[in-house]
């Protein structure tokens, strides 16, 4: 077959470096894409069947910018890139013009890769690896970089401007929310269209939650190795577009589905957090596929060791995104502000942030992605949080984000998940994660919202899962029940996984009531993962990464049953109780000092007979039990109800036998049970007391004369 023979187009003009990507301005389109070391850039143009149909030598070279602007282009246009330049890994560099590239701020994706072995740079199987070069044409197996238009009329849609003090974030995934759900027409199913529907909607205004916190929705890859095993990557980490929605997440194929969707969420009140992988994309190592960055400019957008032919690999897949290189850095900004100020999202999550913070000589909360965001006039304005681990060198970093971010807080979910579990000496421990973890967060003016606090989240077990097993069942992954994580803190109360004892069924249930309750009345900012309200189940599968099937999508038919909805009406009512009493959601850290002007102090810690806690007491291994006590009649205690002052007292039994508690004193008298997690009512004997069953708690209000 004779080689095709490329002509330059005469209509090309010079066109602008700025912005990058492919831009329309009405009449025609700009496009300029970044690369430092690259000798020439050819766009190349699709017809709607994807034959490839042009192209064109991009004419410009500005400041490590190629750029050029074609006049007759109208949005939906399909394109991609050939990048020319050196062959020569041992320096970084893998240019190979033979693959066709995908424009890293492509707004919008058309398409899925189809593995073969045309996607890589060298000759899979040749005896020098990575050193070989591939020659054949990978075009037929890579999806397209669309060109958009970005009009979308925004009517009177206004962000809720949710105060962090005021926040309650709810985890979730587009597919897994609404698969199952038969209130979402079959088509938008698994959709952001399937987000915007009221079913959906109405569920989460119910429950009380003021945001949703997206799992990836970035374009991302599926890993050959997964559809190989008939599975696929369902998590959605593994990003090769940070501009583009996946694609299998539109029904209406345009990327104003993802607007409508934010404006519909915006209406009742409700805000949108995307979490975000910046730290790595789906190229994978020196062996992995040739997709985009790789063949733009490898030695720059990379992070690569000292043998430049290889890539350091921080974050466990391959490949480490280079944030202390310029153009790298622009990338991940540009993309940050195009969500927020385009899509109008609310804040970001962002995956192994440590990575983001990390400079040649390690973690810096000074850094440069660090310190540009904080700077940024948009940026700085959102919602920022930070997993704060990763696997590199000093890759655990909680507590030293600088100001301005909050931090999934993996300590007040192990303890808590500990002190449920009946695990002597969690006191201490527990004292200073429910308060708000000020010993990790009160510093530079952060708040104790700054404290991401969780129970679970999407990695790990779901709540009804941790309370049924003892042991992971990852079986259906392929991987032999090797992956996953071995320390899960759980516990199966007697069986593995299912059962008909109702003893050990109502126990469960009581478990889950108390590990949501701590969480919901616990200083900080709450996360709940979607589904852990109804108790939905995984099979005890602690790492559902890639299964995109019933096994993670949420049962909507069985969390209409009794038992998950009773579940669920004690989350609402937690939360609508978290709104009403501010002492839940102070936004100071509690200090337990006295105050000798008003004679109290903002938190007491009692023993169930309602003496203070000793040193003895706090240290002693068998002492499980403990009594809370916020006094509401301090001024900033950020509650005030007509004519009094409330106080609350929780009560709390995580060992195996029931307690007796006194919480009155001279000044406080706690009469009004607000919330339990046990089923029988409880009520104050004569003598002020009241008797807790193992294994619950119980929140209680009580008023004095204000």
């Amino acid at each position: 077959m004779a080689t095709r023979k490329w002509t330059q187009s005469s209509r090309v003009r010079e066109g602008r470096p700025f912005p990058l990507g492919a831009t329309w301005d009405g009449l025609g389109v700009n496009f300029a894409l970044y690369s430092r070391h690259a000798n020439k850039v050819e766009l190349c143009l699709f017809d709607s069947r994807n034959r490839e149909i042009e192209r064109i030598a991009l004419p410009e070279y500005t400041n490590e910018v190629w750029h050029g602007y074609l006049p007759d282009v109208r949005p939906g246009q399909r394109y991609g890139y050939r990048v020319h330049g050196p062959y020569a890994p041992q320096d970084g560099h893998r240019f190979n013009p033979n693959k066709l590239l995908l424009d890293p701020y492509a707004k919008q994706i058309v398409g899925e890769i189809k593995w073969a072995p045309h996607l890589f740079g060298y000759t899979l199987g040749h005896r020098d690896a990575d050193l070989s070069f591939d020659r054949r044409d990978s075009a037929p197996y890579m999806p397209r970089c669309a060109v958009i238009d970005p009009a979308f009329s925004w009517g009177s849609e206004r962000a809720p401007a949710t105060p962090w003090d005021r926040s309650v974030i709810y985890e979730a995934h587009v597919r897994g929310l609404t698969m199952q759900h038969p209130g979402v027409p079959q088509a938008e199913r698994g959709t952001f269209s399937a987000l915007r529907h009221d079913a959906v909607v109405d569920h989460l205004v119910h429950l009380g939650v003021t945001a949703i916190e997206l799992l990836p929705v970035h374009a991302y890859v599926d890993d050959q190795q997964l559809l190989e095993r008939g599975l696929r990557n369902y998590w959605g980490y593994n990003t090769i577009g940070f501009f583009a929605p996946q694609p299998r997440y539109l029904s209406l194929e345009t990327v104003a589905e993802f607007k409508q969707m934010i404006a519909r969420l915006h209406s009742v009140g409700i805000e949108v957090i995307l979490d975000v992988v910046y730290n790595h994309t789906a190229e994978g190592n020196e062996l992995g596929p040739t997709l985009s960055f790789k063949g733009i400019d490898n030695a720059s957008y990379y992070r690569l060791a000292d043998d430049r032919r290889f890539y350091i690999n921080d974050t466990g897949t391959g490949n480490t995104f280079d944030l202390t290189n310029a153009g790298a850095l622009r990338m991940v900004m540009d993309s940050l502000r195009y969500w927020v100020a385009e899509m109008r999202v609310d804040g970001f999550r962002f995956d192994l942030a440590t990575i983001l913070g990390r400079e040649r000589h390690g973690f810096d909360p000074s850094g440069s992605f660090l310190d540009a965001v904080r700077q940024d006039p948009v940026l700085s304005q959102v919602k920022l949080i930070a997993e704060p681990w990763d696997i590199g060198p000093g890759g655990y970093q909680l507590g030293q984000f600088p100001p301005g971010w909050a931090e999934w807080n993996d300590r007040f979910r192990d303890t808590t998940r500990a002190l449920w579990r009946g695990d002597a000496g969690q006191l201490p421990e527990f004292a200073a994660r429910f308060t708000g973890s000020a010993d990790l967060f009160d510093h530079h003016g952060r708040r104790p919202s700054a404290s991401i606090n969780l129970v679970t989240a999407h990695d790990g077990y779901t709540l009804h899962d941790l309370v049924s097993y003892n042991d992971r069942h990852n079986e259906a992954n392929g991987e032999d029940n090797r992956d996953g994580h071995s320390h899960n803190l759980s516990c199966n109360h007697g069986v593995e996984g299912d059962t008909d004892d109702a003893g050990i069924l109502a126990l469960r249930s009581r478990q889950m009531r108390n590990l949501l309750g701590t969480l919901l009345l616990a200083q900080g900012t709450p996360m709940l993962l979607a589904g852990d309200e109804f108790g939905h189940s995984q099979q005890g599968n602690n790492n559902a990464y890639c299964q995109d099937n019933p096994l993670s999508w949420i049962d909507w038919e069985r969390a209409a049953q009794p038992g998950p909805q009773a579940q669920a009406a004690f989350v609402r009512r937690a939360l609508a109780l978290r709104r009403r009493y501010g002492l839940l959601r102070r936004n100071r850290f509690l200090t337990g000092d006295f105050d000798a002007s008003l004679g109290m102090r903002d938190i007491e810690w009692r023993r169930p007979d309602g003496a203070p806690m000793g040193e003895g007491d706090w240290h002693n291994p068998d002492q499980r039990a403990l009594l809370i006590v916020l006094d509401g009649r301090s001024p900033d205690s950020g509650l005030r109800e007509p004519g009094r002052h409330v106080s609350l007292a929780l009560l709390l039994n995580p060992s195996d036998q029931e307690r007796r508690f006194r919480p009155s004193d001279q000044t406080l008298s706690f009469r009004r049970v607000v919330l339990q997690t046990d089923d029988a009512p409880l009520e104050m004997d004569e003598e002020g007391q009241w008797t807790l069953p193992a294994r619950s708690l119980c929140l209680l209000a009580s008023s004095s004369a204000g």
